[in-house]
């Protein structure tokens, strides 16, 4: 057998990635989907920008500053590359924890990983020590670069976890902070020529079972996903400038506000708080002309939209909207539309496929439904045997593109894929001019305001608190936010389930895991739904609530 060539000395990505039967039928069908054999993402997005005499053009912002070009971001991501290489010992293939709000010197850290050729580990601001130290378990993660503000969790690992050898915080004043060791380093660093199919990134995405999944995506995977959705559905152009909300930890963040806007040498930027009042303040501040949030967000911001003028029908800036995430609502879409003239650019997408698959733009968008595949991509609506299921016929939802699941030293890899196809967990039905209308998710996942939140984790949160004997959560319609997590339980005796009770419970999980997985409702029972053999009865729950 001839070897395959990789820049990786660290090889641990490559030998944990699924055996190539268990992976997905990759398509290339498109011109733009034809990769060299040797590719680096950061070469293609960033220096290319550079070399080609746009490096004066503006590339990531945020409120407050700082205020980068291409240029400049090259010479800081080489810098930190620098001190990865040099100072911290990474080398190719070694796994970089990144741990920061969404926020300039994030997306210069991410591409020095890039350069460097290490696999990038970019996680929430809201993750605590728990699930912090899974994904350093599983991802073997040696390296970590974070936000000064965000790093005690992982000064506690970094005493308990000998595979976490190196944390470095930029913000950190002292001598052995980031910007310290940049200033000691010539921005000019030579990228490794890294294979195309070279891991560059874990892309952790929590199942049913709240044990995290390492999504693994190759630095062609990244290229590719610019040659979709981006100019066949967004068609976004040099001189926009784009906005959002999701964490970069997303690869919905990563494509829509780094990635994206980079790949035609647009800019961006970066708001650490994003609610809505945030969004729609940072929209008109920074003439931002693209957006990319949740469905609930654009509900929560129509009416301030309307009032404060920023779409580009009414003056303003904005004149693109994609949503994510979660279902878009037909109500929500024509809110809206009447607010702003803007209509919005649906999509779904997965952490296992990188970004958007299916869409559909203004022009062919319909109430109600997502959309059509997006070209490189196949769908189809299949039974529980995989064949295709008539027009308007619930089913389970297929998708084949240049982009796939491809879980870290998973078993879970087997349910996602069958048969060469990727299967999202969701139910779609698809209607006779070839739409998908999403249905519900075929797991146990709630789907909360475009967050993703197991079950079985907030059900095992809940169960240490002292005053609680049993619980079970499931997920409810919201009508703002798609759906919210209600905790059904039960107390131990001695406990009253009162208001009271309700707000103790609810700071717990706060405090114990990300806050946004904490149950919104809370209902007090004698006793929870079981079948003779003591199974819960979770469906019971879900028609009574």
């Amino acid at each position: 057998m001839t070897d395959v060539y990789t820049a990786h000395i660290d090889t641990f990505a490559r030998e944990h990635l699924p055996a190539l039967e268990a992976q997905p039928d990759f398509l290339f069908e498109l011109p733009g989907l034809q990769f060299p054999e040797r590719l680096n993402c950061a070469t293609e997005l960033l220096d290319r920008h550079v070399k080609e005499g746009r490096g004066d053009r503006p590339c990531v912002s945020a409120p407050g500053g700082p205020w980068w070009t291409y240029a400049e971001l090259q010479r800081q991501a080489e810098r930190i590359a620098h001190v990865l290489v040099k100072d911290m010992g990474v080398v190719p293939g070694n796994r970089v924890l990144l741990r920061a709000a969404n926020k300039p010197m994030l997306v210069a850290c991410w591409f020095a990983v890039m350069k460097a050729g290490a696999v990038a580990v970019a996680t929430m601001p809201m993750l605590r020590t728990k699930e912090l130290k899974q994904i350093i378990e599983k991802g073997e993660v040696g390296f970590a670069l974070c936000d000064q503000a965000l790093r005690a969790e992982l000064d506690e690992l970094v005493l308990v976890m000998p595979v976490l050898q190196r944390v470095v915080c930029f913000g950190d004043p002292s001598p052995d902070g980031l910007e310290a060791l940049m200033k000691r380093h010539d921005f000019r660093f030579k990228n490794v020529e890294t294979a195309a199919d070279d891991t560059c990134l874990f892309a952790f995405t929590s199942g049913t079972t709240g044990q995290p999944k390492a999504t693994m995506h190759f630095h062609r995977d990244v290229m590719a996903s610019c040659m979709g959705f981006p100019p066949h559905v967004l068609r976004a152009e040099a001189g926009d400038v784009f906005i959002g909300s999701p964490p970069l930890a997303f690869t919905f963040g990563l494509g829509g506000l780094t990635v994206f806007p980079m790949h035609i040498g647009a800019s961006t930027v970066l708001l650490e708080r994003a609610g809505p009042p945030d969004l729609l303040a940072a929209i008109a501040a920074h003439g931002a002309t693209v957006c990319f949030t949740a469905p609930t967000s654009y509900r929560a911001m129509a009416a301030g939209a309307k009032e404060k003028k920023i779409s580009a029908r009414d003056g303003g800036p904005l004149r693109k909207c994609v949503a994510a995430g979660e279902a878009l609502p037909a109500a929500t879409r024509a809110l809206w539309k009447e607010a702003t003239g803007i209509e919005i650019i649906d999509g779904i997408g997965a952490t296992e496929m990188f970004h958007i698959f299916i869409s559909a733009d203004e022009a062919q968008a319909r109430p109600g439904a997502t959309g059509l595949a997006v070209p490189g991509y196949r769908a189809r609506v299949v039974d529980e045997m995989g064949n295709t299921v008539p027009a308007g016929t619930i089913g389970r939802l297929a998708v084949q593109g240049p982009t796939g699941c491809r879980y870290l030293d998973d078993t879970r890899q087997a349910e996602y894929v069958k048969g060469g196809w990727n299967y999202t967990g969701d139910a779609y039905l698809q209607d006779a001019d070839g739409y998908f209308h999403y249905q519900s998710r075929t797991d146990d996942m709630i789907v909360s305001a475009g967050y993703n939140i197991a079950a079985v984790e907030v059900e095992d949160t809940l169960l240490r608190h002292e005053a609680v004997a049993e619980c079970a959560v499931i997920g409810v319609a919201d009508e703002e936010r798609g759906q919210i997590v209600k905790a059904c339980v039960v107390l131990r005796p001695g406990h009253r389930g009162d208001a009271a009770m309700v707000k103790a419970l609810q700071d717990f999980v706060k405090a114990s895991v990300a806050p946004y997985k904490y149950p919104r409702a809370v209902e007090f029972r004698e006793a929870l739904p079981r079948t003779e053999t003591g199974k819960l009865q979770r469906f019971r729950l879900r028609s009574s609530a």
